[in-house]
């Protein structure tokens, strides 16, 4: 995914193409089904399929690394998009995470590594980093590969250095006005 509506890739001989879409939304669409395609081409899925949808700007998340995320997540089922099982899209409260501290399933800290703040990506997760064998009742069924798109609204980088007066100042924050109020340390910036 590259800015203006464009989409490049390299086909099986290594050849370098490029797309031009009409609009962000037939650029974005594409993408995904890029995405659910590579999925149904892999004879087994082991790690995580993800597609850029939007890039994003600064610097890539990392572990450690505080986000809140906007996201709707699916049931892949018959080789595509089944029932939609969680989404806070529509909802007031962002999703608040803090990347490698397992408050998440582990196919979602491994998918948003590298995502910049305003970015979309587009997650498969198999099984195995999802909810595995138990599922979760009423919502997910027991072995269940999952799909996600996630945007990051809002960042909160760790790499920090201690001020003049021993508090700690972050040297790679980057936060964007939200309806959220600020709490957990985000900024209003």
């Amino acid at each position: 995914v590259q800015p203006n509506n464009y989409s490049t890739f390299y086909d099986d001989q290594r050849q370098n193409w490029s797309i031009m879409f009409e609009s962000e939304k037939a650029a974005v669409d594409f993408s995904k089904q890029v995405c659910i395609a590579k999925c149904n081409s892999s004879p087994g899925l082991d790690s995580v399929l993800y597609q850029d949808l939007l890039l994003g700007e600064g610097q890539g998340v990392e572990g450690g690394d505080s986000l809140e995320v906007a996201y709707t997540g699916w049931l892949f089922q018959n080789n595509g998009l089944g029932q939609v099982f969680d989404s806070n899209v529509n909802k007031d409260k962002l999703l608040r995470l803090k990347l490698g501290s397992g408050k998440v399933i582990k196919g979602w800290e491994e998918g948003m590594m590298g995502m910049k703040k305003g970015g979309r990506r587009y997650l498969i997760i198999p099984p195995a980093l999802a909810y595995g064998a138990q599922g979760v009742v009423g919502r997910v069924p027991p072995d269940s590969t999952l799909v996600f798109e996630v945007e990051v609204r809002r960042v909160k980088l760790v790499k920090e250095c201690a001020g003049s007066d021993g508090l700690s100042v972050s040297s790679r924050e980057s936060a964007a006005p939200s309806p959220v109020p600020s709490s957990d340390g985000f900024s209003a910036e």
